[in-house]
């Protein structure tokens, strides 16, 4: 089990209130992490991961330099970098598939990194809070088993989860960081809020919305974000859904109703409404191809069409 914290491997974890005890200097590292200014990343620069996808990339990459992930409540958001080639990864995890996502994390770094020799492998947890479900809980340790499980030894370097990223507000726990960014050129992990989680933001949540699994999103070394192809059955329901209270939805659709950001519902709607202007979403992707988005020299997402 090669998960490291300062150089000691790490035997089974119990408990997130057990791993801050032994190691003190996680919870530190926590204060520090939340106490720091959140970030507005400037959209022209940045490739945004959302739920249940990930994305890995390199220094070398001319298109992208900083990858982030936001929206997570009971969600939490992984970044697994290699100290020597400077190849990151970021990944927002649900809980959906713990087990079998995160050897594809390490697969997305280690392809990035097989020539070099030095460095090692170094882990950084953000998200969660002290959910009533203890949801959070339960994914913090399924993550950190997870990583116990791979062959390549892994240090943890930052984990900045549940209790350690919770606080009361008019007696209601929320998490204090819902979202991420990590600067590709030095690895910095940083508080980030995004106003751009393209491209094609809708097609990418209705994936997730309709059970979609975990899946790679970018192609580095052609600077492509690839969505699809994939597909929905017909959801008629959502027509009944459409006619709900923001409450009602809010409370049926959310692991965590009274934590979600303002725009969860808005954001909900839109997923619902693309899904149902595409009931057949095969039209999505001529010849069952994917969908292929790669940045102008403006900073934008362009679509790649294909001959």
């Amino acid at each position: 089990m090669p998960l490291f914290i300062q150089n000691r491997e790490v035997d089974r974890i119990r408990s997130t209130a057990e791993l801050y005890d032994r190691n003190p200097h996680l919870q530190e590292y926590a204060r520090a992490f939340r106490s720091k200014k959140c970030v507005d990343v400037d959209p022209k620069c940045l490739l945004y991961v959302q739920q249940r996808e990930f994305a890995a990339t390199t220094p070398a990459d001319n298109y992208v330099s900083v990858i982030g992930s936001e929206d997570a409540t009971t969600c939490h958001m992984v970044v697994l970098r290699h100290t020597g080639t400077g190849a990151v990864c970021i990944a927002h995890c649900d809980g959906s598939s713990t087990s079998s996502e995160v050897p594809q994390f390490v697969k997305a770094v280690k392809s990035l990194s097989d020539a070099c020799k030095e460095g090692r492998l170094e882990l950084h947890l953000v998200g969660g809070f002290n959910d009533e479900s203890k949801m959070s809980h339960n994914l913090s340790l399924n993550i950190l088993a997870a990583f116990q499980n791979q062959e390549e030894d892994i240090h943890l370097e930052t984990c900045c989860t549940t209790e350690m990223n919770d606080v009361l507000v008019d007696g209601i726990h929320k998490p204090i960081i819902y979202g991420i960014g990590v600067k590709v050129e030095t690895g910095e992990v940083f508080p980030a809020s995004f106003t751009f989680k393209g491209p094609a933001e809708n097609l990418r949540s209705a994936r997730t919305f309709t059970k979609g699994e975990m899946v790679e999103i970018y192609e580095p070394n052609q600077g492509i974000v690839k969505v699809g192809p994939c597909s929905w059955p017909p959801q008629p329901d959502l027509i009944k859904w459409m006619t709900m209270t923001d409450k009602e939805i809010l409370e049926a659709l959310s692991t965590s109703p009274k934590a979600e950001p303002s725009d969860f519902v808005r954001s909900i709607k839109a997923t619902m409404w693309f899904i149902l202007d595409h009931p057949n979403p095969d039209s999505l992707f001529p010849g069952d191809q994917p969908q292929r988005y790669r940045k102008t020299d403006c900073g934008d997402w362009d679509r790649i069409v294909q001959p």
